[in-house]
């Protein structure tokens, strides 16, 4: 069966540099997905950019740890600090989501209102995400789950990536990235015991190798990926305007825009005879 690789941009509306990138990358590059975040300064920008190339597919990155809530009903307060910002990381967020109605009910209020935020403003989202991947912690996917019933969109990312990324003859990863992409796996298979129906690829490539894609982890993707179906995770981006505070990845988000828009990438997937599609297209 001839393979299919969606290539997808996080991050979309978190800054003018982040926007630029994404477009260019998917015009002179290999992007063909992106996924908007509603409540960041440059996400009615990106929406504009987004109007303007019918072939991006785009979907929505639900955010609840940068920035401030889309949704105004105070049941959100409880996910909030003193400056009305969202207040916990991912791992506490994570442990009050398993035993607290509250906070659950709290979560699927301010998520809905992000995807609402997308078709307010005339987007037909291909899927959902999340930043952090926190849509895969177990009490949330369901949540995620019927949020995409309720307002028809075909796919959520299943985050699963195979071990073998994080062995030869794949790129070298960190331990802390082998730790990420394993704790993440382990919840993409309870995923996968939850709910199948929003599904759609077989593997998640890029989360062991976050903060070190470049050209030669697309080759290694031409040549050792064994999915049928799978995505490709990156983070584009120019390094001016982007806040330290709201992101680890500075520099390394040029490399992966020099990376998605290199020849040789291009030719690598073209070699290999690699469908390059959006979720849309699936």
């Amino acid at each position: 069966m001839d393979k299919r690789i969606i290539i997808n941009a996080d991050d979309f509306g978190l800054c003018e540099g982040v926007n630029k990138a994404v477009a260019q990358a998917h015009t002179d590059g290999v992007l063909t997905s992106t996924t908007i975040i509603a409540n960041m300064p440059a996400a009615d920008e990106a929406v504009e950019i987004a109007k303007q190339l019918p072939t991006l597919g785009v979907g929505v990155h639900l955010n609840l740890f940068e920035g401030r809530p889309i949704s105004k009903d105070s049941c959100v307060d409880c996910l909030l600090d003193a400056d009305s910002r969202f207040a916990f990381s991912p791992f506490k967020l994570s442990l009050l989501s398993i035993a607290g109605h509250k906070i659950r009910n709290a979560i699927r209020v301010e998520l809905t209102a992000q995807i609402q935020w997308a078709f307010d403003k005339a987007l037909t989202p291909t899927h959902l995400d999340s930043h952090k991947h926190f849509h895969s912690f177990p009490p949330i996917f369901p949540i995620v789950c019927d949020l995409a019933g309720r307002f028809e969109i075909a796919a959520i990312r299943w985050p699963f990536e195979p071990k073998q990324l994080s062995r030869m003859p794949w790129p070298l990863t960190g331990e802390g990235g082998k730790k990420r992409a394993g704790l993440i796996r382990t919840m993409a298979r309870i995923n996968r015991m939850q709910n199948t129906s929003f599904l759609k690829t077989d593997a998640l490539l890029g989360v062991a190798h976050t903060g070190r894609i470049d050209v030669n982890f697309f080759k290694a993707v031409t040549l050792y990926n064994s999915a049928v179906t799978a995505e490709v995770m990156t983070h584009p981006g120019f390094e001016d305007g982007l806040d330290r505070q709201q992101t680890r990845l500075l520099h390394q988000r040029e490399v992966e825009l020099e990376a998605l828009c290199s020849e040789r990438t291009k030719r690598y997937f073209k070699d290999a005879g690699i469908e390059l599609v959006h979720y849309g297209q699936l």
